[in-house]
Parts: C-alpha cells; sequence; structure tokens
C-alpha cells in the first residue's frame, strides 16, 4: 500500500513540473522580443535610415509631413491611401488605387493608430508593424497573413475630419 501511494506521489510531481506556462504576459513578452529583433535586423540590413520611435515601440518614417492644424482622437475619421505589406517576406497584402477608404481611427489596429497622427492632411508615412500592433496571434486567411505577422504600411493621409 505504502509503494502505491509512493508512486502516485511521484506521478503527480512529474506531472505538476511538466506542467506547460499559460501566462498570457510572459508570452506576450516572449513574442514582443521576437518582433522587435526581426524588424531591428530588417532596419539594419536594408540600410532604412531617419527613423521614429514612438514610446510604444512603433517604428516609422515620416516620407511627408502634410499640413494643417489636424488633431487627431479615436473619432477622428481619416481618409487614406495605403500598401501593406509582409515585412519578412515583402509581399504585399492590401493596397488602394483610386478609391481611397475612410475610417473612424479608434476602430483599426493600434498601429494605424499611432502611426497616422504622426502626420497632418497631406502628408506620408511608413509604419514597421510588430504583430503585437497588427494582428497578434490571429491569423488573417482572407489577407494571406499568418499569426504573428510583423507588417509595413505606407500610408498617405488624403482627408482628416472631426
Amino acid at each position: 500500500m505504502n509503494r502505491i501511494l509512493l508512486v502516485l506521489l511521484l506521478l503527480s510531481a512529474c506531472f505538476i513540473g511538466c506542467k506547460k506556462t499559460n501566462d498570457g504576459v510572459a508570452i506576450y513578452k516572449a513574442q514582443a522580443a521576437v518582433d522587435d529583433k526581426i524588424v531591428s535586423n530588417y532596419l539594419k540590413t536594408n540600410g532604412i535610415p531617419e527613423l521614429h520611435v514612438d514610446t510604444s515601440g512603433v517604428c516609422y518614417k515620416i516620407d511627408t509631413l502634410g499640413s494643417g492644424n489636424d488633431l487627431y482622437t479615436s473619432s477622428t475619421q481619416v481618409t487614406v491611401g495605403y500598401v501593406g505589406s509582409l515585412l519578412t517576406t515583402g509581399k504585399v497584402f492590401g493596397q488602394t488605387d483610386k478609391f481611397h477608404p475612410s475610417y473612424t481611427l479608434g476602430s483599426v489596429i493600434l498601429g494605424w493608430q499611432l502611426g497616422i497622427p504622426q502626420v497632418k492632411k497631406g502628408g506620408t508615412v511608413t509604419i514597421y508593424l510588430p504583430s503585437r500592433y497588427a494582428y497578434g496571434p490571429y491569423a488573417q486567411p482572407n489577407l494571406g497573413l499568418p499569426a504573428h505577422a510583423i507588417l509595413i504600411f505606407t500610408i498617405k493621409v488624403y482627408n482628416v475630419t472631426n
């Protein structure tokens, strides 16, 4: 009887010791470190100079500042043209040609919410988005994007309405 209890106790200890972590914060931080390294290597390899990094870690380059006194809030309507590509392959997954859609700034991906306000009406910004500022761990099959996709967007702001 004592041997059976001892075996059960050892098996229980093994199962407890082998438990995988489900700590969301640790997983988020680990993926953030991977993404940031990939973005950093890409920028160095491609010799992309004069980048700004905001406090959140999003890298952007103001191609054209634009003009005006635009104030951006989460309810601001922006009319934009854009080209979106996958940083790791360069594959373009979305772009506007003649049609320029309008969005409420608070309803777009976080990377756009951080990148678009860097320019004014008529301005163009290129943003390099780690997956946490795009679609995160969620694949976007309709766009052909895998989970943890790191993206590049070049966005031209045509109009800003509050």
